[in-house]
């Protein structure tokens, strides 16, 4: 039916990236849920448990340590995927713009972000875990929710900015379609921008963010 939009070897090419993209993503969750056993059935969670408890930190200390560590782990055990999806097969569809490069930067980039945003996180659930008493899921889900409206406010205004360059829309009769748009829906949005994206893939991508 859009065979005059849409060539052959285009759909062709587009359904064979779709069952590529599933293949790859059933050995990833075979490959993570072998690991989730390992964790907690085969006693991985609680090695790396026993063996911070060889350095007598504080209770506090100890479960931070725990699980920033289990941390490091999963993401170095998921990186090979992301690597092979990255330079592989978006690259052999043709949809890869990420170079090694920005890949690291943007590696590093979300490895601090971890690091100033989830330990802190992590060591205030565990506090209130600790000194909170039996209502501590309570005080916890208030933290989090807390936590997750600050970084809808924060990721458009300072976090995404760290990957991405923000520009305002230059093209008028576009920019005019999208504010009338968004008028009829009685959506109030503080601009309408482009991203480089495209130094990163070839895909269109489009979305809103924010409160």
């Amino acid at each position: 039916a859009f065979a005059d939009k849409i060539k052959l070897e285009d759909h062709e090419k587009a359904a064979d990236y779709s069952c590529t993209k599933l293949r790859i993503g059933r050995v990833s969750l075979t490959w993570e849920s072998l690991w989730l056993l390992f964790w907690t059935l085969g006693g991985g969670l609680n090695a790396i448990n026993l063996w911070w408890a060889d350095y007598n930190l504080s209770p506090l200390l100890n479960g931070i340590t725990v699980i920033a560590t289990l941390s490091v782990l999963v993401a170095l055990l998921e990186m090979p995927f992301s690597i092979y999806n990255t330079f592989v097969v978006e690259e052999r569809f043709g949809f890869n713009q990420t170079t090694l490069k920005t890949w690291l930067m943007d590696l590093v980039k979300t490895s601090l972000l971890m690091l100033m945003l989830g330990i802190p996180l992590i060591a205030a659930i565990l506090w209130i875990m600790n000194q909170a008493g039996q209502y501590w899921w309570l005080y916890a889900w208030i933290v989090w929710i807390t936590f997750s409206l600050l970084m809808i406010w924060a990721w458009p205004a300072f976090i995404a900015p760290l990957f991405n360059r923000f520009s305002p829309l230059e093209d008028p009769s576009l920019k005019s379609r999208i504010d009338k748009l968004l008028q009829r829906c009685g959506f109030h949005s503080q601009g309408v921008f482009v991203i480089d994206g495209s130094k990163r893939s070839a895909h269109g991508n489009a979305y809103f963010t924010g409160f």
